[in-house]
């Protein structure tokens, strides 16, 4: 079999390091590495609460830890009126797992529970068992600033509080809410009973969170895995694996083995561990699983050579001193062989090289690896952890740290913003809910431009007006606008460092709205709301930093007293009816009729004051040019590609030096799918608005981009698009050869279904003469298998790069659908902006279709070689 090539070796010393290394810690039992934790007895017996229902409706439940800290139960509660009145008295249901969807009711103190018996009609409503491991915890919120807590409010107000009492269901009290955001898009909504410590239960799920993200840190993604899944697969909570669930095991990690070879391959593997007839028949233990995991992966399909084997003799040779066979490799052949040479990073040092080897002998690994104790050396086992690790990622970490502030100091316009359009609607743009949970949710994924379309709404019992936002003349529904300035004020509060957000505000109100959209925000941002003077109008835009924890208004600015004809989204949309009659050139003039009237719309002087950014009708490039730099414009998708197409992509590009753009989709996009943004990113586009809503690729390559940074929001354009005069794209050839995969779950990291069959879909988007350039490759598929997938490595996927600086290579796993007639389903994926991608054998750390590693998604990675035809110094 050919071999992978991927450079040549270098000194063959194994020179030791002068300065003895320090002896690692002890390595932990991550099984039990959150016991320490010390916890009031209450969360291990269960704290009465109420769960926020998907129908707004409040449920009371108890709120309970499991003894290893790793899971939170939520079960349900009996309500019991004593003498007609609203007294409650919880009585704690216990369950069994009898199945990954179903519960069957246990007992505690004497409360005899069937499952048909005590409980009446009402009662049994309410039962709906929910676990939530802590691995799968993006965030906790304080409040209730979700969906189903504005559902919950909603049907709060139509309610009496004699309704409420005489239901049990205690007023909303948002001081005892909190909220707890899960596999990326989920929620867990609840409220502490009266008299209960909300900042107890918050400072305690912290401090195991804390404790969680430190300790998954050393140990391997086998031991992480098995984790996650052991009380789904552990049934009778025996904290052993027996024979029976074996079966149930593989299928978790995505590794398929016939039900009737499942038994032949346990007694065989308990055999080998020497275990008695009694130990067999008790089960594995958490550590022995960990070592059927290894040895599963280690063994399968011995007619297949295993990559990092490959790699691992490839790069250090097949044999060490006396023709034994390589089972470890010295600090010094680390450096040199592979670190400087194969992965190119030239920053590297032994003393870099020894702070790596440290973590590695530090990790829990399975019982059978190859043990090095010699602390210059590591194993082949722990080659492959740090080729998996988040240390060998093929993003380059240096790209993803936050920037300090000194370097955050450039104008506004010399930064592409994580921007969002619509960011209110939870789906399409018809007949979707609106929600003030879509704003938190866009600010928690580093979007910092957010749009909302406001309208007159009601007036309050007092007279005042209420603006509201929604999409105008839909079935969308409506939210009230205070309550997002609020959601602001709150994430401003938890993140004082934020850089600006950006509202650009579509603003469809009469003045008396205007005049109460601007009372709001003054009195609810206060000094986090930032006010332009007439000096800071003139000259530069501000930068991230001179703006940093402020909310800066896009909108309307006219000189006072004027009429200003233009600034919304439905008003630059109806030029571009016009721009398909006659496409505008610095030499020509806009003919032809727009499909409707522009409508005049007079600004209220206290909204407008607060406004920096003030849309403008565009004319011609150089008229805009000469503009104040705070004007601005507003394009579609289809504008970006007629500018694109008719070579104004320059004319744009020195505009957009000084000045902001924005675009946005069609208004043809009613489902709320997306346009690419890398044509808008090529001309210097700072705010390029998605549907972030929708999580397909463009929003999968927009994560990507904002990945730089530290996902701050703002990500400096490179250097080529602040050049005066044309400047030639950079371009370059890669290489990529998809190794193998790791812990792959299944689609949405659902616990039931059948093995996945993963392939990988290697995606280049890209930009040439003013037109985008998708290329796309697939692996083959690897059936039954996503444990630990190997594909065809010795199939290489070429993409030339035409405009380096700004395209994007995404990585895609699909699960290939047995029956023909129905569609893959996307599992994960990875989006690399090429100036941001390292060579050399690269980690490709997966996320979920919400751009989160967490549960089942914590551990999923790819292996890559990568190879550039040009130095990434040069891009």
């Amino acid at each position: 079999m050919d071999r992978f090539r991927i450079g040549r070796s270098s000194n063959n010393g194994i020179d030791q390091p002068s300065d003895p290394l320090p002896q690692p810690s002890r390595r932990i039992n991550f099984k039990s590495a959150l016991q320490d934790i010390q916890v009031p007895d209450s969360f291990l017996h269960g704290i009465s609460m109420f769960k926020v229902g998907s129908n707004g409706r409040l449920e009371p439940v108890t709120f309970k830890l499991s003894k290893d800290r790793f899971i939170i139960s939520i079960l349900p509660r009996k309500i019991e009126r004593v003498g007609g009145s609203s007294l409650m008295r919880p009585s704690i249901l216990s369950r069994k797992r009898s199945g990954a969807s179903q519960t069957s009711m246990g007992s505690i103190g004497g409360d005899s529970i069937d499952g048909s018996s005590v409980l009446d009609a009402g009662v049994l409503s309410l039962l709906s068992d929910t676990d939530v491991d802590i691995g799968s915890i993006d965030r906790i919120q304080s409040g209730q600033m979700t969906l189903k807590f504005e559902m919950a409010r909603k049907k709060e107000r139509r309610q009496s509080i004699a309704q409420r009492n005489s239901m049990g269901i205690p007023m909303l009290d948002e001081k005892r809410s909190f909220s707890l955001i899960f596999r990326g898009a989920e929620t867990l909504d609840l409220m502490v009973d009266q008299g209960g410590d909300r900042e107890e239960v918050l400072y305690i799920l912290h401090s195991i969170i804390g404790q969680y993200e430190s300790a998954k840190l050393k140990v391997g993604n086998e031991v992480l895995l098995l984790r996650y899944i052991w009380n789904d697969v552990d049934r009778d909570d025996s904290n052993t694996i027996n024979e029976k669930e074996m079966g149930e095991l593989l299928n978790r990690i995505n590794f398929h083995v016939k039900e009737k070879s499942t038994g032949a391959m346990y007694q065989k593997f308990v055999k080998t561990l020497g275990l008695t007839k009694a130990q067999r028949k008790q089960g594995l233990s958490f550590d022995q699983c960990v070592t059927l995991l290894h040895k599963t992966k280690r063994d399968m399909a011995t007619w297949q050579v295993k990559p990092v084997t490959q790699l691992f003799y490839d790069i250090f040779g097949q044999f060490m001193t006396k023709n034994k066979i390589r089972k470890k490799v010295s600090s010094t052949s680390f450096l040199n062989k592979f670190l400087l040479t194969v992965q190119g990073e030239d920053n590297k040092t032994m003393e870099s090289v020894m702070q790596i080897f440290t973590k590695l002998h530090q990790l829990e690994l399975a019982d059978v690896s190859n043990h090095i104790t010699e602390q210059n050396y590591i194993s082949l086992e722990q080659f492959e952890a740090y080729l998996l690790s988040r240390d060998n990622d093929i993003f380059n970490p240096r790209r993803e740290q936050v920037c300090k502030s000194s370097e955050m100091t450039k104008p506004l316009s010399e930064y592409w913003i994580n921007s969002s359009h619509n960011t209110y609607l939870t789906g399409d743009q018809l007949t979707s809910k609106s929600s003030v949970e879509m704003y938190t949710k866009a600010l928690y994924r580093g979007c910092r431009c957010l749009e909302l379309d406001v309208w007159d709404g009601a007036r309050d019992e007092f007279g005042n007006p209420m603006p509201v936002v929604y999409h105008g003349r839909t079935l969308t529904s409506k939210i009230m606008f205070e309550d997002i300035i609020k959601s602001f004020d709150v994430f401003l509060m938890l993140n004082p460092k934020t850089y600006p957000i950006i509202l650009s505000l579509e603003n469809h109100c009469s003045i008396p709205f205007q005049q109460a959209m601007a009372t709001q925000m003054k009195s609810i941002l206060g000094r986090h709301l930032y006010v332009p003077d007439e000096s800071s109008l003139r000259g530069s835009l501000p930068s991230p930093a001179q703006l940093r924890g402020k909310v800066v208004l896009k909108g309307r600015r006219p000189p006072t007293g004027a009429i200003d004809d233009y600034d919304t989204d439905d008003d630059a949309a109806d030029d571009d009816l016009t721009e398909m009659q006659s496409v505008r050139t610095e030499k020509t003039s806009v003919t032809g009729n727009t499909k409707k009237s522009q409508t005049s719309v007079k600004i209220a002087p206290e909204l407008a004051k607060l406004t920096l950014f003030h849309g403008t009708k565009f004319k011609s490039w150089g008229e805009s040019g000469q503009a104040l730099t705070h004007h601005m414009h507003s394009f579609s998708e289809s504008r970006v590609r007629s500018f694109c197409k008719h070579n104004q992509s320059q004319s744009w590009i020195q505009y957009n030096q000084t000045h902001i753009s924005r675009t946005f989709p069609s208004g043809n996009r009613t489902n709320s799918s997306n346009y690419s943004p890398i044509l808008a990113w090529a001309t210097g586009c700072q705010m390029v608005a998605l549907n972030l809503q929708t999580p397909d690729e463009m929003v999968r390559m927009n994560y990507g981009r904002f990945r730089e940074n530290g996902e701050q929001g703002y990500v400096q354009k490179p250097s080529t698009l602040m050049m005066k005069g044309v400047t030639e794209p950079r371009t370059t050839h890669i290489e990529v050869k998809i190794l193998s995969g790791s812990c792959i779950p299944k689609p949405k990291g659902v616990s039931d279904g059948e093995c996945i069959n993963p392939y990988v879909s290697i995606s280049l988007f890209d930009c040439s003469d003013g037109r985008e350039v998708t290329s796309t490759q697939v692996t083959n598929t690897v059936f039954n298998n996503g444990f630990s997938p190997i594909w065809k490595f010795e199939d290489s996927f070429h993409f030339d790069v035409k405009n380096a600086c700004v395209a994007v290579m995404q990585f895609t796993v699909m699960d290939k659908n047995s029956t023909p007639t129905k569609t893959d389903e996307f599992i994960a994926s990875a989006s690399i902006p090429i100036a941001c991608m390292r060579q050399g054998i690269r980690s490709v750390q997966l996320s979920d279709a919400h751009n989160t590693r967490s549960g089942a998604f914590d551990f999923a990675s790819l292996l890559v070689l990568v190879k550039f035809q040009h130095c990434q110094a040069e891009i």
